[in-house]
């Protein structure tokens, strides 16, 4: 063996796949495949279907009552749904782990994507090929014009391009150029705005709150001051209801229009709100609420969602003590406002427990604005406030207010009538005016009719950025979409033969870097004008 001959190479270890390197190529490969576009388009579309039982069924955090009749409604499939977390589907296992895969695949691919853009658009234009005639979109001409003046006429036809201009050999000069950048950044914009949308969307979850509540349009004034003051409250992850944004309302009146098929036309609400220095002031702005175009003010925006009645009732108790109540009643049929309530009373002046659940008062049954008897059944002919009529029940004895649990205004706790502590003393349909008298002596009296509006206060801090997010999105998209990207080079060098050395041969090429049709309208205008220009020399 001389020195400068290697020495011969040994027998090649065999490759080992140890556990480590199983472990590592395992993990390598599935980062490369959450982070793929494939993987993210398909993520959002899991997301966009996981979204859907949140607008098909009811949600608890919403509105746990109705949940809980659906599922005792559906029996095992509804308890199933329940156990799946269908009910409570935005804070979901599931729907999180959905989310949370988009957000790491969307920033995993759009990461490297960012680099490569940056290194893209620091690159300079390719070479120019060697031979023009091969590319798509070719032509080539003979001209008198210098080459000077033709590449002068190149890059004044090529203003806003990227362009770089190249000697070659023979004397030839060349100008590569590029345009269509655009395309990959609206491609980045739309997915950086989508992450964008996705992380203001979260941040709402966390921050924003959404409460109801039912307000009576007697100009009694509604602060939003505490979660106590709704009749339901939805805070996100980081609101605990002590620090609202700080305004009161009022509502003086309620309107409402109807068609001749007694369908809603128009609803108007005027109220009078203050909020911010006004505060201090005690100054009161008037407002127009309407349905979908809510009142702005300190950061909130408060919805007009529903209507209804609260009849007034009257109870003379025979001591001669005389209460009155105007509670708000619940619309059975949102066509005729047929209401059904519960109005509840406690016996005055008596301190005993044990005899004041024996003789609380219910005054249960059923409201008509407009009344329509058939035989003694109540029934309401249309939603106008016409000729307010109701068919009461009157029920006596230990409502359950006392034992500690909720419940609910619009009803009285049927498990009291179960067990006999509570008893139906009285049944009568009342016009307005009139009165039932119960076998203690005991009066009551239908004295008028308030009208109440249901409202909405929702605060979203995000909201701005969700708009500007989505904005983006659609300009991103829309960039996409229409720019092209393309290349185009032009060679000018003297003619070869001898007889033609005053000539100049030009050669133009164009190469569409994308399967969007139409680059070859555009290359053959240019081109067409290139030419044009240096024939003019």
């Amino acid at each position: 063996m001389t020195a400068t001959e290697a020495p011969p190479a040994g027998p090649r270890k065999p490759y080992r796949q140890t556990p480590a390197r199983r472990a590592f190529a395992f993990v390598r490969n599935t980062w490369r495949g959450l982070t793929s576009m494939r993987t993210a388009l398909i993520l959002l579309f899991l997301l966009a279907l996981a979204a859907m039982p949140g607008a098909l069924l009811p949600q608890r955090s919403l509105n746990p009552p109705k949940t809980e009749e659906y599922i005792a409604a559906y029996g095992w499939w509804g308890e199933l749904l329940d156990r799946l977390q269908f009910f409570d589907v935005y804070s979901s296992v599931w729907f999180s782990a959905i989310y949370l895969l988009l957000m790491v695949s969307l920033v995993g691919c759009l990461a490297p994507r960012s680099l490569e853009y940056v290194r893209s658009m620091r690159a300079k234009p390719v070479l120019t090929p060697r031979n023009l005639a091969r590319m798509p979109h070719h032509q080539r001409a003979e001209v008198t014009a210098e080459p000077a003046d033709v590449l002068t006429a190149a890059r004044s036809r090529l203003r806003g391009w990227r362009i770089i201009e190249r000697a070659e050999a023979g004397g030839a000069r060349s100008i590569s150029a590029e345009r269509g950048y655009l395309r990959e950044t609206g491609n980045l914009v739309f997915h950086f705005a989508m992450l964008g949308l996705i992380v203001a969307f979260a941040l709402g979850k966390m921050f924003s709150y959404e409460g109801q509540v039912i307000v009576q349009a007697d100009g009694q004034p509604f602060c939003n001051s505490g979660i106590l003051n709704y009749d339901s409250f939805n805070p996100g992850l980081q609101v605990d209801g002590t620090q609202l944004n700080p305004f009161c309302l009022r509502v003086n009146g309620f309107a409402a229009e109807y068609t001749e098929n007694n369908q809603p036309n128009h609803y108007e609400a005027d109220l009078e709100y203050q909020s911010g220095p006004d505060l201090e002031t005690g100054t009161w702005r008037p407002y127009n609420l309407e349905v979908n175009e809510p009142l702005r003010t300190a950061g909130d925006r408060v919805y007009l969602l529903g209507h209804g009645f609260a009849p007034t009732f009257t109870v003379t108790f025979p001591d001669g003590s005389v209460r009155t109540q105007t509670i708000q009643w619940r619309p059975m049929d949102q066509t005729t406002l047929l209401s059904e309530g519960a109005t509840k009373f406690d016996p005055p002046g008596v301190t005993d427990p044990v005899q004041r659940r024996e003789q609380q008062l219910a005054i249960t049954g059923l409201f008509a604005p407009t009344a329509f008897l058939h035989g003694k059944v109540l029934s309401s002919a249309g939603p106008q406030l016409d000729d307010p009529a109701v068919a009461v029940d009157v029920m006596k004895g230990d409502l359950g207010i006392d034992s500690g649990r909720g419940q609910s205004i619009f009803e009285v706790d049927q498990s009291m009538v179960d067990q006999g502590r509570l008893e139906r003393v009285a049944r009568e349909n009342l016009e307005l005016g009139e009165k039932l008298t119960l076998d203690d002596g005991t009066t009551v009296s239908f004295d008028g009719v308030q009208r109440w509006v249901s409202l909405q206060v929702s605060h979203d801090p995000t909201q701005v950025w969700v708009l500007g997010f989505a904005v983006a999105m659609l300009i991103g998209l829309a960039g996409s979409l229409l720019v092209k990207r393309r290349r185009l080079w032009v060679r000018v060098a003297p003619a070869e033969s001898a007889a033609d050395q005053r000539l100049t041969v030009v050669d133009i090429g164009g190469l569409a870097r994308t399967d969007q049709a139409g680059y070859g309208e555009e290359f053959n205008r240019i081109a067409a004008g290139l030419l044009r220009e240096a024939r003019k020399h």
